[in-house]
């Protein structure tokens, strides 16, 4: 059975929405079993404590309250509890608090007059969706067994983390690596994709004997808005499957010889700054290849079981 957290200041209201969704439940007219159990709370601070104490499966929530109104609550419940729903109840005078609630996360309103009416349709609608979120969910972890996404970034690295993040969380699903593995494949990543775009896309190497990190990052700067730097891409191909995932990063630089490159897992080579990254990818990486131009990458991890 469904629980809905009503929060209002105004008993009256409070009594009015618990009735209505019990009565639409057929609790009074048939005898059936009431389709929603209703929880109650006077302010944000209330309804706040009452989720951490049982998390309902939606909140109705009036929009002007004391201590904590609807907004400042859908920013709570949006930030603690992101797949929990909130539906607003909106009286006359609230319409532009109630627009900002929408924007920053409410799943929908209902005019607090035409409660009889619009409120439990609303209500099982946004239920029917969030269900539909949590189907979708199981459906991932349990059923999804192979995909192939492709990406291209321009130089800006600030895409790199979220990227990252969303690799990891097909690896979680595919069930492919456990926590440390999640954190090994996210740092071999990162030095693929930071490599083709500071020594592929905008060919800023630092060279062994280079101390000046302040002119290397100036280097970078400049070729940022310079051309033919700044219109280079990387190119980004995952193929994951619940065997293995296989990632091909691809920079528009001009590349080097594979062949020509020290092995970093020489000890002769492991302080040398310019090997880290390759060494990294190479120890986390079950395989890694070159094509022949030197330009792209392909990384395989392979299942942890």
């Amino acid at each position: 059975m469904p629980t809905v957290l009503v929060v209002d200041d105004s008993s009256l209201d409070r009594h009015l929405a618990a009735s209505l969704l019990g009565r639409r439940a057929g609790a009074e007219v048939s005898g059936q079993p009431a389709r929603f159990r209703v929880l109650s709370a006077s302010n944000g601070q209330e309804a706040l404590a009452a989720i951490r104490q049982e998390t309902p499966d939606l909140v109705l929530t009036d929009l002007q309250m004391p201590d904590m109104d609807g907004l400042k609550l859908v920013q709570e419940i949006r930030y603690h509890f992101p797949f929990l729903p909130v539906v607003l109840m909106t009286g006359q005078g609230s319409e532009d608090i109630a627009i900002q609630a929408l924007q920053r996360g409410a799943a929908s309103y209902v005019p607090k007059k035409n409660l009889a009416y619009d409120l439990v349709e609303t209500v099982e609608d946004v239920l029917a969706v969030a269900g539909a979120k949590k189907h979708q969910q199981r459906l991932l972890d349990e059923c999804w067994t192979q995909s192939e996404s492709q990406f291209v970034l321009s130089n800006d690295i600030t895409f790199i983390p979220p990227l990252i993040g969303h690799f990891q969380e097909n690896l979680t699903r595919m069930r492919l690596v456990d926590e440390n593995g999640l954190i090994r494949v996210a740092v071999a990543l990162r030095e693929a994709l930071t490599n083709a775009i500071f020594h592929g896309n905008l060919e800023a190497v630092l060279a062994p004997q280079a101390r000046d990190d302040v002119a290397y990052r100036r280097l970078i700067d400049e070729r940022l808005h310079q051309e033919p730097y700044e219109d280079r891409r990387v190119y980004v191909t995952a193929r994951e499957s619940r065997r293995e995932a296989i990632y091909i990063i691809r920079d528009e630089g001009p590349g080097y010889d594979p062949a020509a490159l020290p092995d970093p897992a020489d000890p002769v080579n492991l302080e040398k700054v310019s090997g880290r990254g390759l060494l990294l990818i190479r120890t986390f990486m079950d395989e890694v290849m070159h094509n022949k131009h030197g330009n792209e990458i392909i990384m395989v991890k392979r299942c942890d079981r």
